[in-house]
Protein backbone atom coordinates (compact mmCIF):
# COMPACT_ATOMS: atom_id res chain seq x y z
CA UNK A 1 0.00 0.00 0.00
CA UNK A 2 2.61 2.20 0.49
CA UNK A 3 4.01 2.12 -2.83
CA UNK A 4 0.90 2.71 -4.30
CA UNK A 5 0.25 5.89 -2.02
CA UNK A 6 3.94 6.82 -3.22
CA UNK A 7 2.94 5.98 -7.23
CA UNK A 8 -0.28 8.05 -7.49
CA UNK A 9 1.13 11.23 -6.65
CA UNK A 10 3.90 10.67 -9.39
CA UNK A 11 1.14 9.63 -11.93
CA UNK A 12 -0.61 12.24 -11.15
CA UNK A 13 1.45 14.88 -11.20
CA UNK A 14 3.04 13.62 -14.76
CA UNK A 15 -0.14 13.13 -16.17
CA UNK A 16 -1.05 17.12 -15.04
CA UNK A 17 2.20 18.04 -16.36
CA UNK A 18 1.14 16.30 -19.64
CA UNK A 19 -2.08 18.04 -19.95
CA UNK A 20 -0.37 21.28 -18.76
CA UNK A 21 2.18 21.18 -21.76
CA UNK A 22 -1.00 21.61 -24.14
CA UNK A 23 -1.02 25.46 -24.72
CA UNK A 24 -4.56 26.73 -25.21
CA UNK A 25 -5.75 27.57 -28.68
CA UNK A 26 -4.98 31.39 -29.53
CA UNK A 27 -8.45 33.43 -30.71
CA UNK A 28 -9.44 35.46 -32.86
CA UNK A 29 -12.76 36.52 -34.90
CA UNK A 30 -10.76 35.92 -37.88
CA UNK A 31 -7.54 33.88 -38.70
CA UNK A 32 -5.59 34.57 -42.20
CA UNK A 33 -3.33 32.02 -43.11
CA UNK A 34 -0.95 33.41 -45.59
CA UNK A 35 1.03 37.00 -45.50
CA UNK A 36 0.88 37.57 -49.15
CA UNK A 37 -0.43 41.14 -50.29
CA UNK A 38 -4.10 39.62 -50.21
CA UNK A 39 -3.39 38.32 -46.92
CA UNK A 40 -2.41 41.76 -45.95
CA UNK A 41 -5.63 43.50 -47.40
CA UNK A 42 -8.13 40.84 -45.73
CA UNK A 43 -6.23 41.47 -42.59
CA UNK A 44 -6.30 45.17 -42.37
CA UNK A 45 -9.54 45.53 -43.96
CA UNK A 46 -11.18 43.21 -41.64
CA UNK A 47 -9.23 44.94 -38.68
CA UNK A 48 -10.84 48.28 -39.99
CA UNK A 49 -14.41 46.71 -39.45
CA UNK A 50 -13.80 46.30 -35.68
CA UNK A 51 -12.37 42.78 -36.13
CA UNK A 52 -9.85 40.53 -33.74
CA UNK A 53 -7.40 39.50 -36.83
CA UNK A 54 -4.50 37.11 -36.45
CA UNK A 55 -1.94 36.97 -39.89
CA UNK A 56 -0.39 33.69 -39.91
CA UNK A 57 2.34 33.88 -42.43
CA UNK A 58 4.57 30.30 -42.74
CA UNK A 59 7.50 32.18 -43.68
CA UNK A 60 9.17 35.68 -42.12
CA UNK A 61 8.15 38.38 -44.82
CA UNK A 62 5.10 40.23 -45.77
CA UNK A 63 3.70 41.19 -48.95
CA UNK A 64 4.15 37.96 -51.32
CA UNK A 65 5.26 39.00 -54.80
CA UNK A 66 4.47 42.24 -54.28
CA UNK A 67 7.69 42.49 -51.80
CA UNK A 68 9.43 39.47 -52.93
CA UNK A 69 10.48 40.86 -56.91
CA UNK A 70 7.29 41.64 -58.51
CA UNK A 71 8.03 45.55 -58.15
CA UNK A 72 6.87 46.14 -62.15
CA UNK A 73 3.03 46.12 -61.13
CA UNK A 74 0.55 44.35 -63.49
CA UNK A 75 -1.75 47.05 -64.09
CA UNK A 76 -3.20 46.85 -67.45
CA UNK A 77 -6.08 49.51 -67.34
CA UNK A 78 -5.08 51.06 -64.01
CA UNK A 79 -8.34 53.11 -63.61
CA UNK A 80 -10.03 49.77 -62.14
CA UNK A 81 -7.51 49.53 -59.39
CA UNK A 82 -9.06 51.03 -56.54
CA UNK A 83 -9.60 50.88 -52.17
CA UNK A 84 -6.55 49.95 -50.36
CA UNK A 85 -4.88 48.49 -52.95
CA UNK A 86 -4.26 51.83 -54.70
CA UNK A 87 -4.23 53.84 -51.56
CA UNK A 88 -0.99 51.43 -51.37
CA UNK A 89 0.42 52.09 -54.53
CA UNK A 90 -0.61 56.07 -53.76
CA UNK A 91 1.36 55.43 -50.42
CA UNK A 92 4.47 53.84 -52.19
CA UNK A 93 4.80 56.31 -54.96
CA UNK A 94 4.75 59.27 -52.55
CA UNK A 95 8.01 57.23 -51.09
CA UNK A 96 10.24 58.85 -53.79
CA UNK A 97 8.40 62.03 -53.81
CA UNK A 98 5.44 64.00 -54.80
CA UNK A 99 3.15 61.86 -57.32
CA UNK A 100 -0.01 62.34 -59.69
CA UNK A 101 -3.05 61.94 -57.38
CA UNK A 102 -4.59 59.81 -59.78
CA UNK A 103 -1.85 57.55 -60.04
CA UNK A 104 -1.56 58.45 -64.13
CA UNK A 105 2.48 57.49 -64.75
CA UNK A 106 3.31 54.31 -65.22
CA UNK A 107 6.74 54.79 -63.42
CA UNK A 108 4.04 55.43 -60.14
CA UNK A 109 2.93 52.04 -59.99
CA UNK A 110 6.55 50.93 -59.39
CA UNK A 111 8.68 50.06 -55.93
CA UNK A 112 11.32 48.70 -54.50
CA UNK A 113 10.27 45.35 -52.35
CA UNK A 114 11.86 46.87 -49.46
CA UNK A 115 9.72 49.96 -49.77
CA UNK A 116 6.65 47.95 -49.76
CA UNK A 117 6.79 45.55 -47.10
CA UNK A 118 7.22 48.90 -44.75
CA UNK A 119 4.16 49.94 -45.76
CA UNK A 120 2.48 46.49 -45.44
CA UNK A 121 3.75 46.01 -41.78
CA UNK A 122 3.38 49.57 -40.93
CA UNK A 123 -0.42 48.76 -41.87
CA UNK A 124 -1.03 46.24 -39.81
CA UNK A 125 0.50 47.47 -36.74
CA UNK A 126 -1.59 50.49 -37.21
CA UNK A 127 -4.83 48.52 -37.50
CA UNK A 128 -3.43 46.04 -34.50
CA UNK A 129 -3.31 42.87 -36.85
CA UNK A 130 -1.20 40.43 -34.83
CA UNK A 131 1.07 39.02 -37.15
CA UNK A 132 2.44 35.67 -36.61
CA UNK A 133 5.67 34.41 -38.26
CA UNK A 134 7.03 30.83 -38.81
CA UNK A 135 3.64 29.52 -37.95
CA UNK A 136 2.77 26.50 -41.01
CA UNK A 137 -0.21 24.37 -40.99
CA UNK A 138 0.54 21.00 -39.71
CA UNK A 139 0.66 18.92 -42.72
CA UNK A 140 -1.54 16.55 -41.81
CA UNK A 141 -4.51 17.65 -39.43
CA UNK A 142 -3.70 20.83 -39.58
CA UNK A 143 -7.53 21.99 -40.22
CA UNK A 144 -10.56 20.69 -37.98
CA UNK A 145 -13.97 20.78 -39.25
CA UNK A 146 -17.34 20.36 -37.66
CA UNK A 147 -19.87 19.94 -40.90
CA UNK A 148 -19.60 23.39 -42.90
CA UNK A 149 -17.80 24.85 -40.05
CA UNK A 150 -14.19 25.12 -39.71
CA UNK A 151 -13.68 24.82 -36.03
CA UNK A 152 -9.61 25.36 -35.81
CA UNK A 153 -6.09 25.36 -37.32
CA UNK A 154 -2.95 23.28 -36.06
CA UNK A 155 0.53 24.95 -36.75
CA UNK A 156 3.72 22.76 -37.15
CA UNK A 157 5.19 24.38 -34.11
CA UNK A 158 1.96 22.63 -32.05
CA UNK A 159 0.07 25.92 -31.21
CA UNK A 160 -4.06 25.50 -32.32
CA UNK A 161 -5.72 28.96 -33.53
CA UNK A 162 -9.61 28.78 -33.51
CA UNK A 163 -11.81 32.01 -35.51
CA UNK A 164 -15.52 32.34 -36.13
CA UNK A 165 -14.10 32.98 -39.77
CA UNK A 166 -11.10 32.14 -41.54
CA UNK A 167 -9.23 33.12 -45.06
CA UNK A 168 -6.72 31.42 -47.06
CA UNK A 169 -4.68 33.89 -48.71
CA UNK A 170 -1.51 31.76 -49.55
CA UNK A 171 -0.18 31.10 -52.76
CA UNK A 172 -0.81 27.58 -52.11
CA UNK A 173 -4.15 26.91 -50.67
CA UNK A 174 -3.22 24.60 -47.81
CA UNK A 175 -6.13 25.44 -45.75
CA UNK A 176 -8.87 25.64 -49.06
CA UNK A 177 -7.26 21.75 -49.51
CA UNK A 178 -7.32 20.61 -45.90
CA UNK A 179 -10.63 21.74 -45.13
CA UNK A 180 -11.94 19.23 -48.24
CA UNK A 181 -12.91 21.87 -50.60
CA UNK A 182 -13.31 21.23 -53.70
CA UNK A 183 -10.36 22.42 -56.27
CA UNK A 184 -8.81 21.53 -59.29
CA UNK A 185 -5.25 21.83 -60.93
CA UNK A 186 -3.95 22.51 -64.33
CA UNK A 187 -5.83 22.99 -67.58
CA UNK A 188 -9.21 22.32 -68.19
CA UNK A 189 -10.08 21.18 -72.07
CA UNK A 190 -12.12 23.20 -74.63
CA UNK A 191 -15.17 21.46 -73.82
CA UNK A 192 -15.14 22.27 -69.64
CA UNK A 193 -16.74 25.83 -69.91
CA UNK A 194 -16.15 26.37 -73.99
CA UNK A 195 -13.14 28.25 -73.49
CA UNK A 196 -11.54 28.43 -77.75
CA UNK A 197 -7.55 29.58 -74.85
CA UNK A 198 -8.26 26.43 -72.35
CA UNK A 199 -6.28 23.66 -73.11
CA UNK A 200 -3.08 22.35 -75.20
CA UNK A 201 -2.33 25.63 -77.16
CA UNK A 202 -0.43 23.89 -80.36
CA UNK A 203 0.86 27.43 -81.86
CA UNK A 204 1.51 30.30 -79.99
CA UNK A 205 3.92 32.83 -81.45
CA UNK A 206 5.05 34.59 -78.39
CA UNK A 207 7.96 33.53 -76.10
CA UNK A 208 8.54 31.39 -79.06
CA UNK A 209 11.58 29.83 -81.10
CA UNK A 210 11.61 32.10 -84.10
CA UNK A 211 13.19 29.52 -86.55
CA UNK A 212 12.90 25.48 -86.26
CA UNK A 213 16.06 25.11 -83.94
CA UNK A 214 17.00 21.46 -83.33
CA UNK A 215 17.04 20.42 -79.58
CA UNK A 216 19.16 17.03 -80.23
CA UNK A 217 22.80 17.02 -79.67
CA UNK A 218 25.59 15.85 -82.09
CA UNK A 219 24.44 12.30 -80.81
CA UNK A 220 21.11 12.78 -81.32
CA UNK A 221 20.79 12.50 -77.43
CA UNK A 222 17.57 14.96 -76.25
CA UNK A 223 19.06 18.41 -75.07
CA UNK A 224 18.53 19.02 -71.28
CA UNK A 225 15.66 21.30 -70.00
CA UNK A 226 13.55 19.60 -72.84
CA UNK A 227 10.44 16.94 -72.65
CA UNK A 228 10.37 14.54 -75.12
CA UNK A 229 6.94 14.77 -75.34
CA UNK A 230 4.02 14.20 -76.76
CA UNK A 231 2.69 18.02 -76.55
CA UNK A 232 -1.01 16.60 -76.35
CA UNK A 233 -3.77 17.41 -78.95
CA UNK A 234 -4.93 21.28 -79.21
CA UNK A 235 -7.28 22.09 -76.43
CA UNK A 236 -6.66 18.92 -74.74
CA UNK A 237 -6.72 19.42 -70.88
CA UNK A 238 -4.30 18.09 -68.56
CA UNK A 239 -3.20 18.69 -64.55
CA UNK A 240 0.15 20.44 -65.76
CA UNK A 241 0.76 24.52 -64.46
CA UNK A 242 2.02 27.11 -66.00
CA UNK A 243 5.69 27.84 -65.26
CA UNK A 244 6.80 29.38 -62.30
CA UNK A 245 10.12 32.00 -61.64
CA UNK A 246 12.03 34.23 -59.61
CA UNK A 247 11.40 38.20 -60.14
CA UNK A 248 14.99 39.39 -59.87
CA UNK A 249 15.84 42.66 -58.66
CA UNK A 250 18.91 43.59 -59.89
CA UNK A 251 20.91 46.87 -60.17
CA UNK A 252 23.92 48.65 -62.31
CA UNK A 253 24.83 50.67 -59.71
CA UNK A 254 28.33 50.08 -58.82
CA UNK A 255 27.89 50.92 -55.51
CA UNK A 256 24.98 48.57 -54.85
CA UNK A 257 25.40 45.93 -57.18
CA UNK A 258 26.97 42.14 -55.72
CA UNK A 259 29.16 40.26 -58.89
CA UNK A 260 27.76 36.88 -60.26
CA UNK A 261 29.41 33.93 -58.41
CA UNK A 262 29.20 30.37 -59.72
CA UNK A 263 26.49 28.63 -57.48
CA UNK A 264 26.71 24.83 -56.35
CA UNK A 265 25.79 22.52 -58.31
CA UNK A 266 25.87 24.84 -61.05
CA UNK A 267 26.28 22.27 -64.66
CA UNK A 268 26.57 24.47 -67.75
CA UNK A 269 25.69 21.40 -69.92
CA UNK A 270 22.06 22.17 -69.04
CA UNK A 271 21.64 25.23 -71.36
CA UNK A 272 23.12 23.89 -74.32
CA UNK A 273 20.19 24.76 -76.12
CA UNK A 274 20.23 27.83 -75.10
CA UNK A 275 23.66 28.24 -76.03
CA UNK A 276 22.26 26.89 -79.71
CA UNK A 277 19.96 29.46 -80.22
CA UNK A 278 22.52 32.62 -79.08
CA UNK A 279 24.62 31.42 -81.70
CA UNK A 280 21.93 30.78 -84.46
CA UNK A 281 20.45 34.66 -83.11
CA UNK A 282 23.17 36.58 -85.28
CA UNK A 283 21.99 34.85 -88.55
CA UNK A 284 18.75 35.07 -87.76
CA UNK A 285 18.11 38.56 -86.33
CA UNK A 286 20.92 39.88 -87.69
CA UNK A 287 22.48 41.20 -84.96
CA UNK A 288 23.95 39.89 -81.85
CA UNK A 289 21.44 39.16 -79.23
CA UNK A 290 21.27 41.60 -75.98
CA UNK A 291 20.32 41.11 -72.13
CA UNK A 292 16.32 42.04 -73.56
CA UNK A 293 16.52 39.15 -75.55
CA UNK A 294 16.66 36.19 -72.12
CA UNK A 295 15.30 38.95 -70.11
CA UNK A 296 12.83 41.27 -69.27
CA UNK A 297 13.78 43.92 -67.12
CA UNK A 298 11.41 47.07 -66.22
CA UNK A 299 13.41 49.67 -64.87
CA UNK A 300 12.27 51.22 -61.21
CA UNK A 301 13.36 53.62 -58.48
CA UNK A 302 17.19 54.04 -57.17
CA UNK A 303 18.93 52.32 -60.24
CA UNK A 304 17.32 49.09 -60.23
CA UNK A 305 14.98 47.17 -62.44
CA UNK A 306 12.72 43.71 -62.25
CA UNK A 307 13.73 41.04 -64.43
CA UNK A 308 11.15 39.21 -65.33
CA UNK A 309 11.26 36.34 -68.12
CA UNK A 310 11.20 37.10 -71.90
CA UNK A 311 12.04 34.63 -74.73
CA UNK A 312 12.22 30.84 -75.49
CA UNK A 313 14.98 30.04 -73.19
CA UNK A 314 14.67 32.72 -69.61
CA UNK A 315 14.30 32.61 -66.15
CA UNK A 316 10.76 30.73 -66.38
CA UNK A 317 11.60 27.01 -65.84
CA UNK A 318 9.22 25.87 -68.05
CA UNK A 319 7.95 22.22 -66.77
CA UNK A 320 9.25 22.30 -63.30
CA UNK A 321 6.12 23.43 -61.55
CA UNK A 322 3.49 20.65 -62.72
CA UNK A 323 3.96 19.02 -59.05
CA UNK A 324 3.62 21.75 -57.25
CA UNK A 325 0.63 22.34 -56.00
CA UNK A 326 -0.46 19.22 -54.09
CA UNK A 327 3.47 18.36 -53.55
CA UNK A 328 4.07 17.56 -49.66
CA UNK A 329 6.12 20.58 -48.12
CA UNK A 330 9.57 18.42 -48.50
CA UNK A 331 8.61 18.42 -52.44
CA UNK A 332 7.54 21.87 -52.82
CA UNK A 333 11.16 22.58 -51.06
CA UNK A 334 12.89 20.67 -53.24
CA UNK A 335 10.82 22.78 -56.31
CA UNK A 336 11.52 25.76 -54.67
CA UNK A 337 15.20 24.83 -54.33
CA UNK A 338 15.25 23.28 -57.95
CA UNK A 339 14.41 26.69 -59.17
CA UNK A 340 16.90 29.05 -57.37
CA UNK A 341 19.61 26.65 -58.28
CA UNK A 342 18.32 27.19 -62.19
CA UNK A 343 17.75 31.11 -62.12
CA UNK A 344 21.72 31.47 -60.32
CA UNK A 345 22.87 29.25 -62.79
CA UNK A 346 20.91 31.01 -65.91
CA UNK A 347 22.56 34.13 -64.73
CA UNK A 348 25.99 32.42 -63.98
CA UNK A 349 26.24 31.10 -67.41
CA UNK A 350 25.20 34.24 -69.55
CA UNK A 351 28.34 35.98 -67.60
CA UNK A 352 30.67 33.46 -68.27
CA UNK A 353 30.15 30.87 -70.37
CA UNK A 354 32.66 31.43 -73.20
CA UNK A 355 29.75 29.97 -75.72
CA UNK A 356 27.78 33.44 -74.89
CA UNK A 357 28.32 36.35 -77.54
CA UNK A 358 31.11 38.59 -75.62
CA UNK A 359 28.48 41.65 -75.84
CA UNK A 360 26.04 39.72 -74.05
CA UNK A 361 28.11 38.49 -71.18
CA UNK A 362 29.47 42.39 -70.40
CA UNK A 363 25.97 43.14 -70.27
CA UNK A 364 25.20 40.54 -68.13
CA UNK A 365 27.83 41.47 -66.01
CA UNK A 366 26.95 45.25 -66.04
CA UNK A 367 23.55 44.46 -63.22
CA UNK A 368 23.91 42.15 -60.32
CA UNK A 369 21.75 41.69 -57.21
CA UNK A 370 21.12 44.57 -54.78
CA UNK A 371 22.49 44.98 -52.04
CA UNK A 372 19.61 46.68 -50.28
CA UNK A 373 17.24 44.05 -50.78
CA UNK A 374 16.23 40.67 -49.61
CA UNK A 375 19.55 40.79 -46.89
CA UNK A 376 18.33 37.75 -45.27
CA UNK A 377 18.41 35.74 -48.09
CA UNK A 378 21.51 36.31 -49.97
CA UNK A 379 19.92 38.87 -51.93
CA UNK A 380 18.12 36.63 -53.90
CA UNK A 381 14.35 37.42 -53.98
CA UNK A 382 12.83 35.31 -50.57
CA UNK A 383 9.11 34.49 -52.69
CA UNK A 384 8.72 31.66 -55.35
CA UNK A 385 6.68 33.44 -58.07
CA UNK A 386 3.75 30.68 -57.73
CA UNK A 387 1.71 31.96 -60.78
CA UNK A 388 -1.07 29.04 -61.09
CA UNK A 389 -1.57 26.64 -58.31
CA UNK A 390 -4.70 25.12 -56.89
CA UNK A 391 -7.49 26.81 -57.69
CA UNK A 392 -10.98 25.99 -55.96
CA UNK A 393 -14.02 24.88 -57.55
CA UNK A 394 -16.80 27.39 -55.43
CA UNK A 395 -19.91 28.97 -55.54
CA UNK A 396 -19.14 30.62 -58.91
CA UNK A 397 -15.91 29.81 -61.88
CA UNK A 398 -14.79 32.67 -63.70
CA UNK A 399 -14.34 31.34 -67.43
CA UNK A 400 -12.94 32.98 -70.41
CA UNK A 401 -16.80 34.50 -71.18
CA UNK A 402 -16.55 37.00 -67.74
CA UNK A 403 -13.39 38.02 -69.49
CA UNK A 404 -15.27 38.57 -73.01
CA UNK A 405 -18.36 38.73 -73.16
CA UNK A 406 -20.34 38.63 -69.75
CA UNK A 407 -18.53 40.96 -68.36
CA UNK A 408 -20.70 42.24 -65.73
CA UNK A 409 -21.45 40.48 -62.37
CA UNK A 410 -24.63 41.65 -60.25
CA UNK A 411 -22.21 40.50 -56.99
CA UNK A 412 -18.99 42.65 -58.34
CA UNK A 413 -15.99 43.42 -55.40
CA UNK A 414 -13.66 44.66 -57.81
CA UNK A 415 -12.49 44.43 -61.30
CA UNK A 416 -9.56 43.27 -63.62
CA UNK A 417 -7.98 44.12 -66.69
CA UNK A 418 -5.26 42.63 -67.74
CA UNK A 419 -4.17 40.17 -70.52
CA UNK A 420 -5.33 36.64 -70.42
CA UNK A 421 -1.57 35.77 -69.70
CA UNK A 422 -0.34 32.22 -69.33
CA UNK A 423 3.10 31.74 -69.30
CA UNK A 424 4.75 28.51 -71.29
CA UNK A 425 3.48 25.51 -69.40
CA UNK A 426 6.17 23.19 -71.45
CA UNK A 427 8.85 22.77 -73.90
CA UNK A 428 8.41 20.10 -76.30
CA UNK A 429 10.75 17.84 -78.55
CA UNK A 430 8.64 17.96 -82.35
CA UNK A 431 8.15 15.06 -84.46
CA UNK A 432 9.72 17.23 -87.50
CA UNK A 433 13.20 17.51 -85.32
CA UNK A 434 12.27 20.97 -84.00
CA UNK A 435 11.57 22.06 -80.29
CA UNK A 436 8.42 24.39 -79.02
CA UNK A 437 7.70 25.69 -76.31
CA UNK A 438 3.61 25.21 -74.98
CA UNK A 439 1.30 26.80 -72.96
CA UNK A 440 1.58 30.62 -73.86
CA UNK A 441 -1.57 33.17 -73.30
CA UNK A 442 -1.19 36.23 -74.50
CA UNK A 443 -5.11 37.59 -75.46
CA UNK A 444 -6.23 41.39 -74.60
CA UNK A 445 -9.46 41.60 -72.81
CA UNK A 446 -11.64 44.47 -71.47
CA UNK A 447 -12.09 45.55 -68.10
CA UNK A 448 -14.60 43.17 -66.32
CA UNK A 449 -15.79 42.76 -63.01
CA UNK A 450 -15.14 39.94 -60.17
CA UNK A 451 -18.13 38.04 -58.98
CA UNK A 452 -18.42 37.60 -55.25
CA UNK A 453 -19.02 34.50 -55.57
CA UNK A 454 -15.52 33.63 -56.91
CA UNK A 455 -14.30 33.63 -53.69
CA UNK A 456 -16.62 31.43 -51.70
CA UNK A 457 -16.51 27.81 -51.23
CA UNK A 458 -20.24 26.18 -51.79
CA UNK A 459 -22.07 26.45 -48.64
CA UNK A 460 -22.69 22.99 -48.45
CA UNK A 461 -18.45 22.54 -48.21
CA UNK A 462 -17.82 25.50 -45.42
CA UNK A 463 -19.81 28.71 -44.33
CA UNK A 464 -16.69 30.65 -42.82
CA UNK A 465 -14.02 30.33 -45.30
CA UNK A 466 -12.93 32.92 -48.15
CA UNK A 467 -10.54 31.81 -50.69
CA UNK A 468 -9.21 34.93 -52.19
CA UNK A 469 -5.94 33.97 -53.73
CA UNK A 470 -6.51 30.55 -54.94
CA UNK A 471 -9.87 31.79 -56.34
CA UNK A 472 -12.72 29.87 -58.13
CA UNK A 473 -11.94 30.28 -62.11
CA UNK A 474 -10.60 27.99 -64.80
CA UNK A 475 -6.98 28.51 -66.26
CA UNK A 476 -7.66 30.94 -68.75
CA UNK A 477 -9.73 33.32 -66.73
CA UNK A 478 -7.18 32.84 -63.73
CA UNK A 479 -4.42 33.93 -65.96
CA UNK A 480 -6.02 37.20 -65.90
CA UNK A 481 -7.90 37.43 -62.48
CA UNK A 482 -4.33 36.17 -60.88
CA UNK A 483 -2.45 39.31 -60.91
CA UNK A 484 -1.54 40.91 -57.37
CA UNK A 485 -3.53 44.71 -57.80
CA UNK A 486 -6.46 42.09 -58.31
CA UNK A 487 -5.33 39.53 -55.38
CA UNK A 488 -5.55 43.20 -53.64
CA UNK A 489 -8.92 44.17 -54.29
CA UNK A 490 -10.59 41.31 -53.74
CA UNK A 491 -8.68 40.46 -50.35
CA UNK A 492 -10.20 43.98 -49.51
CA UNK A 493 -13.52 42.68 -50.22
CA UNK A 494 -13.12 39.27 -48.26
CA UNK A 495 -12.40 41.08 -44.89
CA UNK A 496 -15.08 43.68 -44.74
CA UNK A 497 -17.13 40.24 -45.68
CA UNK A 498 -15.92 38.31 -42.58
CA UNK A 499 -16.67 41.17 -40.60
CA UNK A 500 -20.08 41.11 -41.84
CA UNK A 501 -20.01 37.95 -41.23
CA UNK A 502 -18.91 38.01 -37.78
CA UNK A 503 -21.11 40.83 -36.53
CA UNK A 504 -24.57 39.27 -37.70
CA UNK A 505 -23.57 35.78 -36.93
CA UNK A 506 -24.32 34.24 -40.13
CA UNK A 507 -21.99 32.21 -42.80
CA UNK A 508 -20.43 34.41 -45.60
CA UNK A 509 -22.70 32.87 -48.27
CA UNK A 510 -25.36 34.78 -46.50
CA UNK A 511 -24.32 38.17 -45.98
CA UNK A 512 -25.61 41.15 -47.81
CA UNK A 513 -24.06 41.72 -51.27
CA UNK A 514 -25.06 45.10 -51.31
CA UNK A 515 -24.07 46.06 -47.48
CA UNK A 516 -21.04 44.41 -48.89
CA UNK A 517 -20.39 46.64 -51.98
CA UNK A 518 -21.99 49.78 -50.53
CA UNK A 519 -18.91 49.54 -47.70
CA UNK A 520 -16.46 49.15 -50.77
CA UNK A 521 -17.31 51.93 -52.19
CA UNK A 522 -17.30 54.23 -49.36
CA UNK A 523 -13.51 52.63 -49.45
CA UNK A 524 -12.65 53.52 -52.06
CA UNK A 525 -13.22 50.47 -54.23
CA UNK A 526 -14.03 50.38 -58.26
CA UNK A 527 -16.90 47.59 -58.47
CA UNK A 528 -17.89 48.99 -62.28
CA UNK A 529 -16.58 50.54 -65.31
CA UNK A 530 -18.51 53.62 -64.81
CA UNK A 531 -16.40 54.23 -61.68
CA UNK A 532 -13.52 53.65 -62.88
CA UNK A 533 -11.29 57.12 -62.16
CA UNK A 534 -9.98 59.46 -64.77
Amino acid sequence: MRSLRILLPALFSVTTSAFAAVPPAQQADLIVYGGTASGVMTSYAAAREGLHVILLEPGTHLGGMVTGGLSATDTANFHVIGGYARDFYRQAAAHYGPQSETLDERFDWLSEPHVGEAIFTEWLKKTGVEVRFHERLKEKGGVTKTGTHVTGLATEDGKSWEAKVYADCSYEGDLMAQAKITYTVGRESTKVYDESLAGVRVDTPQHQFRWKISPYDDHHKLMPEVDPGPMGDNGEGDKKVQSYNLRLILTNDPANRLPWTRPAGYNAARFALLARYLKEFPEHMNRAPKLGDVMNPVAIPNHEADFNNNGPFSTDYIGKSWSYPDASYAERKRIWDAHMLYTQSFLWFLSSDPSVPESLRAETNSWGRAKDEFADTDHWPNQLYIREGRRMVGEYVMHQADLQTDRTKPDSVGMGSYNSDSHNIQRVAMPDGSVRNEGDVQVPVNPYEISFRSILPKPQEAENLLVPVCLSASHVAYSSVRMEPQYMIVGQAAGVAAAMAVHAKIPVQKISVAELQKNLNEHGAILHLDQAAQ
